[in-house]
C-alpha cells in the first residue's frame, strides 16, 4: 500500500539532482540541478508531460472548477441539514430547526445565513457513505468504495476526484496547478494514486501566508507558509534565471544525441514548471495581501475563512480543483464529535456548536462572493465529510456526542450552473437510514465529472496495465441537478 506520507516529489525531480553524472564526482551541473530541486513541492514537469500524454496537448481547461469544503471527521446530519424536531431528545439532539428560503424546509438554527439563502443551495439528505472511514478518509473524495486503506491494502491507489480532473481537464490556465489542497494532515485528503504522483495536489499551505492554530482551534498569533516562493539566501530570481539558461545550454549537448525528442519535451515541461513556480500569476493568486482590505475583512481572519478566500482567488486564476481541509487537529478531524470525556473534539453541544456559525459564515460568504464576481455558474462548491453520525446521542461515555455512522449522511452543493433550491432524498424518521433516493459516492464523482466536462467513460491503467474506470458502480450524474 502506498504510504500517504510519501508525497514529497518536487518540480525538478527529473534532473536527478543528487546523482553524479559522467566521469566527475562533483560538478557545476549537479550544483545547478540541486539548486533547482529545492525550489518547489510539486511535480510540475511530470504533470505537464502527463497532461500531454492524456490527449490534452497542453491546452488548459474550460474555466469550470470545484471547491470542496471537506468537513474532516464527519458532521452530524441530524444537527446540520436533516433535523428531526419531533423526535425524543436522545435522537433529535440539542439544536432547533429554523425556516429557510425554501418553503417548508428547515435546517439547524446555527446556520442562519445559509438558511436565508438556501434557494441557492441543494441539500442531499440521502448520501450512502458505506465503507467510508477517516484517516485516511478517501472513499468520498475518490468516489470509490474500495478507497479505504484501513481495510483494503490497495485503498490508497484509487485517485482523488481532483487528480482525475487534473489529468482529464487540466488547469484552466497553464501557469497554475490544476489541483490544490490546504490540509492539516496528509491523511485528510486523497492523492493521485494509480494515476501517478504527478497528479498529486499541490499543497497550498506551502505557498500562502496563513494564520496558525493549535490542535483545538486556539489561535497562536503567528503565521506560517509561503516557503514555495522563497529563495535560499543569496539566490535571487534573476540569478536563478541565469542558472536556468546555463542548464538549458548544457542540455542541448544531450539533445543532439536524442532522436526521440524526449529531451525537447522535458525542456518544454521544465520551462513551464519554471513559469509556474516563478511566474507572477501563481504568486499573486496565493498572496492574500493582493486582495482589497474590504474583501479580506468580509471573509474574516479565521484560518478556514482565509483559505476560502484563497480558494476563490485560485479558481479565478485558473486552478480547477481546490480542497479545504476544515480541521484543526491532525488526527481524525475536528468534526468527529464523539464527545468522549477528555477528548479534544467535544460532542454536539460542546464541539459541533462552535463550528457551525464559522462554517455558516464561510460557505455563504464564498458563494455570495463567487456570485457577485460572475463566477458562480463556473464554480461548483461542495460541502461534506466522510460519513454521518449515529441517530442516538451518547457514545463512549459521553452524553453529548454521536459516534461514526457510515449508513447515511447529508451534504450540500451550490453553483456550477446547476439547478439548485431543492432537497434531494430523505432519511427515515430517526435520521438513521436512507428512506428514498440513495446517492452513492460514484454518483457524486460522476456529477463532478459531468460539471467539469470529463468524459464519464474515461479510463486509466493500474500498475498491472489493466484499465480502470474513473466512475465505478455504474455511477450516474444526479439528474435533478442538470
Amino acid at each position: 500500500m502506498r504510504n500517504s506520507f510519501q508525497h514529497s516529489d518536487h518540480a525538478f525531480q527529473d534532473y536527478y539532482p543528487t546523482q553524479p553524472e559522467g566521469l566527475t564526482v562533483s560538478s557545476r551541473r549537479n550544483l545547478l540541478k540541486a539548486s533547482l530541486a529545492g525550489l518547489a513541492g510539486l511535480s510540475v514537469p511530470k504533470l505537464l508531460q502527463a497532461r500531454d500524454q492524456g490527449g490534452l496537448s497542453g491546452v488548459a481547461g474550460s474555466g469550470k472548477s470545484v471547491i470542496l469544503l471537506w468537513m474532516t471527521g464527519g458532521p452530524s446530519q441530524l444537527d446540520t441539514w436533516d433535523l428531526k424536531p419531533g423526535r425524543p431528545y436522545m435522537n433529535r439532539g440539542p439544536f432547533s430547526p429554523i425556516a429557510t428560503a425554501l418553503p417548508g424546509e428547515t435546517i439547524c438554527e446555527h446556520l442562519p445565513k445559509q438558511a436565508a439563502m438556501l434557494d441557492r443551495f441543494t441539500v442531499i439528505r440521502s448520501v450512502d457513505p458505506r465503507k467510508s472511514n477517516h484517516q485516511p478518509n478517501q472513499v468520498m473524495q475518490t468516489g470509490n468504495r474500495e478507497a479505504a486503506p484501513r481495510v483494503n491494502r490497495r485503498g490508497a491507489e484509487y485517485p482523488a476526484i481532483g487528480s482525475v480532473v487534473a489529468k482529464y481537464h487540466a488547469a484552466n490556465h497553464e501557469s497554475m496547478p490544476p489541483y490544490v489542497v490546504f490540509m492539516k494532515h496528509p491523511t485528510h485528503v486523497a492523492w493521485g494514486g494509480d494515476l501517478g504522483k504527478q497528479f498529486d495536489p499541490l499543497v497550498g499551505n506551502k505557498a500562502a501566508v496563513l494564520p496558525r492554530y493549535d490542535l483545538v482551534g486556539k489561535p497562536l498569533n503567528a503565521t506560517s507558509g509561503a516557503d514555495l516562493f522563497r529563495f535560499p539566501t543569496g539566490l535571487s530570481q534573476s540569478r536563478l534565471g541565469n542558472r536556468r539558461a546555463l542548464l538549458s545550454d548544457l542540455d542541448r549537448i544531450r539533445q543532439g544525441l536524442d532522436v526521440s525528442g524526449s529531451m525537447d519535451a522535458l525542456d518544454q515541461y521544465s520551462q513551464q514548471a519554471f513559469e509556474m513556480v516563478l511566474g507572477r500569476r501563481a504568486q499573486r493568486a496565493f498572496d492574500l495581501s493582493q486582495e482589497p482590505a474590504s474583501s479580506r475583512a468580509r471573509y474574516g481572519n479565521h484560518l478556514w475563512c482565509q483559505q476560502a478566500l484563497l480558494a476563490r482567488r485560485l479558481v479565478e486564476s485558473g486552478v480547477s480543483f481546490v480542497t479545504l481541509d476544515l480541521s484543526y487537529h491532525t488526527a481524525s478531524g475536528t468534526w468527529d464529535n464523539h464527545g468522549i470525556p477528555g477528548g479534544v473534539y467535544g460532542g454536539i453541544s460542546q464541539g459541533l456548536k462552535p463550528l457551525l456559525p464559522l462554517f455558516d459564515h464561510l460557505i455563504t460568504t464564498l458563494v455570495s462572493d463567487l456570485e457577485e464576481r460572475g463566477l458562480l455558474d463556473q464554480v461548483l462548491v461542495i460541502a461534506m465529510g466522510e460519513f454521518g453520525r449515529t441517530p442516538n446521542m451518547g457514545t463512549q461515555g459521553s452524553t453529548d456526542g454521536r459516534n461514526h455512522w457510515p449508513v447515511v449522511m447529508s451534504m450540500c452543493l451550490a453553483g456550477g450552473g446547476l439547478t439548485h433550491g431543492q432537497i434531494i432524498g430523505a432519511s427515515e424518521r430517526d435520521g438513521g437510514t436512507i428512506k428514498e433516493r440513495p446517492v452513492r459516492p460514484a454518483d457524486l464523482a460522476a456529477t463532478i465529472y459531468r460539471h467539469m466536462d470529463v468524459p464519464l467513460d474515461s479510463t486509466y491503467l493500474d500498475p498491472r496495465g489493466r484499465p480502470r474506470n474513473i466512475v465505478e458502480e455504474n455511477g450516474r450524474p444526479l439528474p435533478e441537478l442538470f
